[in-house]
């Protein structure tokens, strides 16, 4: 059995060896508290950050209004709950306390360009926009409250995330709940106020990301509830410098599932040090140490059951594997 796992967890190893580009926005120049929404390029442009083209659309008509794709914002403004606040993310700041982040809207699509192309995506920070956030709390002139009058309604606001491959839509999607009323079991219920990490790994390789937004509030022109949702830190992947045969760690968990305790053992042959990250399915970061030592015994005993992601970085060379705890 151990050496299954060794056999298993090296091929992975070699699989999983690849750099990250993160797009995080921050190199978009904004004055304070402000947004872009295309209205000085109207009629379609395109804004690359990372290895990530982002499409905008500004419609002249009507006095012009952001009609399509990505706008970008460091807007603060948690408070003001209506189409006048349509570019402030509700937790009031980027990923991690950062300053700018994306906002978009039905239908938006994120394109991979240079050595991305073609890659898997590692995913992405979502959240709600502030206007949505308060319509789906309280309702307004269009939109009703989520839950209903008694609470009890089944009311869901979710984003489906596809791709594109060499110009193909796929039917695979990775499906992530802004707010979510679906369960008898009315404390279940919410609406997602912070930063939350979409894992989008199982979708394979990509060539570009779609994003449709759906409700449960629907009426005669379609969805009542406000259109629109924030993202942040979009990480895209390529392949590494290190590859296969320039592994200066293979490593081992056991058992694998773990009940009590998991452990590590690194064969770590030039004794560099070793950042070692554990993950839940969600992305957030359950352990992290550092380490040039070769066996770690974790105790895993109070952690929820599940899928968990083990990442050992050394020198930029990355290795991931997965335990389940029982």
């Amino acid at each position: 059995m151990k050496n299954a796992l060794l056999i298993s967890f090296c091929l992975l190893a070699t699989l999983s060896s690849k750099a990250q580009t993160i797009s995080t926005f921050e190199s978009l120049t904004l004055a304070k508290d402000s947004f872009w929404n295309g209205s000085e390029t109207p009629l379609g442009t395109t804004f690359t950050n990372g290895l990530a083209e982002f499409k905008n659309y500004f419609d002249t008509s009507y006095g012009g209004y952001w009609t399509g794709g990505w706008a970008y914002s460091n807007m603060t403004d948690t408070i003001t709950p209506d189409y006048n606040n349509l570019y402030s993310a509700r937790p009031g700041v980027g990923y991690n306390g950062s300053n700018n982040y994306l906002v978009g809207q039905q239908n938006s699509m994120i394109k991979l360009n240079g050595n991305a192309l073609g890659k898997v995506v590692e995913g992405l920070y979502i959240t709600n926009s502030t206007y949505a956030t308060y319509s789906l709390e309280d309702g307004d002139f269009i939109s009703k409250k989520f839950g209903g009058v008694t609470g009890t309604d089944k009311d869901f606001f979710k984003l489906i995330i596809r791709k594109y491959l060499n110009g193909t839509l796929s039917n695979d999607s990775v499906v992530f709940y802004l707010a979510d009323y679906r369960s008898d079991d009315d404390t279940k219920d919410y609406i997602v106020k912070d930063w939350r990490w979409v894992n989008l790994t199982s979708l394979g390789n990509v060539d570009s990301l779609t994003f449709e937004l759906v409700s449960s509030d629907n009426g005669q022109f379609g969805m009542n509830t406000p259109g629109f949702f924030c993202i942040d830190n979009f990480t895209s992947t390529y392949p590494g410098l290190n590859i296969a045969k320039n592994l200066t760690l293979s490593s081992i968990l056991y058992p694998n599932p773990a009940i009590d305790f998991l452990t590590l053992e690194c064969q770590n042959k030039k004794n560099e040090m070793a950042e070692i990250n554990i993950s839940d399915i969600t992305g957030r970061t359950i352990k992290t140490f550092n380490s040039s030592l070769s066996h770690h015994k974790i105790d895993v005993s109070e952690w929820t059951k599940g899928l968990y992601f083990v990442k050992t970085t050394i020198n930029q060379t990355i290795s991931i594997q997965t335990f389940i705890k029982q």
